[in-house]
Parts: C-alpha cells; structure tokens; sequence
C-alpha cells in the first residue's frame, strides 16, 4: 500500500488552524511523512500598507518578518511535541491559490486546514477558504474540526459506487490503515411513494426495500473485498429514509466515528471542480473530520 510521503498542512495561526496542523503532524509521525506548514499573507492587505504608509517598505517588510517567527514556533513547538522536522513556507498572495499551488510544487499526498480561523478562514465550511481549497486541490484535502488526542479509530466511508468510492476506500486505507471502515451506502427506493399511491400493499413495498438494502450490501462486502480490506475491520450498514447527508450524518453518530472520508463528487457531478451537493453538506453539518478524495477510479 502507498504510504503518505508529503503533508502540507495550511495555518493561519489561529487557535483552529493550529488543531489543524497538530492532526497533520500527527499523521506525519505516523506515517514517516514530510510534513511542510504554510502560511498566507494577503497580497491586497500588503497592498494598501504601501498605499497607506510612508514607511510602507519598513512596515511590509515587519509585517512578513513577524508571520516567520510566529510559523517557525508553530513549527518548533510542533517538533518538539511530536519529534518531527517540520517545514516552513510563508507565501504572499490569495490563500486557497497560495497553499494550492505549494501542494503542487512539492507534490504533496495531503492538504490539512482547519475549518475555522482568523482573517479568510473565518466563517462555517460552506463557502470558506476550507471549502474553495477542497474544490481547487487535486489531492486530497483533511478539513480538521476536532482537537487531536489520538489516531483516528472508525473512519465512515459513504458509497454511491460511483468511481469514486473506491479511490474514497483506499485513501482511507493509506491514511489510517489500523481503524476500522463503516462503509455506508444511503439505499435510495426509486418510485416508493407512486407504489403507495398505487395500492401496493405494504408487504410488497417492503419487500421491494429490503432486496435494495441487500443488494446493497452485497455490492458493499465486494468493493470491501476488491480495495483488500481486512474482514475483521470493515462493518457496512445501508440506511434509507432521509436525503444521503443526513443519513451520513446519522450513522455518523451511531458508529462513534471520528473521521469521514468522502468522494469530491458522486453519480451526479458534471465537473471536476465542484463539489457535489451531499459532500458539501457533509462537510458543513458533520462534527467529525472530514476528509475529501480527489481520487476516481479508472
């Protein structure tokens, strides 16, 4: 199995985004992966210091000058905390472009950032800097909720079987690869509602529900079977009755999972750099952390 060789994990330096890249040094100590925290200065703020000051060269030049120091003791007390080396890079320029685009120049497996913050990554997940960078990055992105006190221990992965579901599994896999997978697949009953306005009796209704959640499963064991997940590890579960998020949301919370590993799209999605609208509620009702795959099978 592909292990993580490179984390970039996007700070603000915000009490949020420091839970953020504590997780991701976490995942870097566990994986033996490099691990790289970045932190964006406004291009526009530097801009108007010029127009505003006199001294504006002084001024930019402390402004950056501080954000070093203040990265690089995030960064020492993340070494020092974890016992790994940690980089730095401090960019200039829109946020979501800037950590991007490092991701990119050194070719990182993960984007970590904090689902709240100061300055642009203030605000909910819908919408925010955490969102627009799981929609622009080409690798997968870690939005981190909760404070970290130990390795992720039940990871829910909700199927729809499109092609992305299997590229969700074995990021799971690569990412936490001793937790147990609850894969979910939300059973949905085409023409239910026109079967009971027809008459159909209720017996059959239900019988035509169950042979859904069973096929369901069926396919669920077999994809668990195709990615090589352990049997002992895996538990599937095929809810219905309520839109896909809220069931995910459900057995979110049932399971005790403190991890969700979701597709960027599902069947329905038209372009790559959207999301599709169950991940994007997903990643704003959950609590748990939620991590989107940009991975599609073949």
């Amino acid at each position: 199995m592909k292990r993580l060789r490179s984390i970039v994990a996007a700070t603000d330096l915000s009490a949020p985004s420091r839970h953020a890249a504590d997780r991701a040094a976490r995942l870097a100590r566990g994986s033996s992966a490099a691990l790289t925290l970045v932190h964006t200065l406004a291009a526009s703020a530097l801009t108007d210091l010029k127009r505003w000051l006199g001294d504006a060269d002084n001024t930019c030049d402390a402004v950056q000058a501080e954000a070093g120091q203040r990265l690089h003791a995030l960064a020492l007390e993340l070494t020092q905390r974890h016992g790994i080396a940690v980089g730095e890079h401090v960019a200039t320029g829109h946020p979501v472009e800037a950590v991007t685009r490092h991701a990119v120049e050194i070719d990182a497996d993960l984007l970590v950032v904090g689902t709240r913050g100061a300055g642009f990554f203030r605000g909910v997940v819908i919408g925010s800097t955490a969102e627009r960078i799981a929609k622009r990055a080409e690798r997968p992105v870690l939005m981190v909720r909760q404070t970290a006190h130990e390795p992720y221990r039940r990871v829910l992965v909700p199927v729809d079987f499109s092609p992305w579901s299997a590229g969700a599994i074995a990021l799971a896999l690569q990412l936490v690869p001793q937790a147990t997978l609850v894969l979910m697949h939300a059973v949905e009953l085409p023409y239910e509602g026109k079967l009971r306005l027809a008459g159909v009796a209720q017996a059959t209704v239900t019988r035509y529900r169950d042979a859904a959640r069973n096929e369901a499963r069926n396919r669920l064991h077999a994809l668990a079977s195709q990615t090589g997940l352990p049997p002992e590890r895996v538990q599937v579960t095929t809810p219905d009755g309520a839109d896909p998020w809220m069931l995910i949301a459900q057995q979110e919370q049932e399971h005790d999972c403190d991890l969700i590993v979701i597709g960027k799209q599902g069947r329905n999605a038209l372009e790559e750099l959207l999301l599709g609208s169950t991940t994007r509620m997903v990643m704003s009702e959950c609590s748990s952390d939620v991590l989107v795959s940009s991975t599609r099978a073949a």
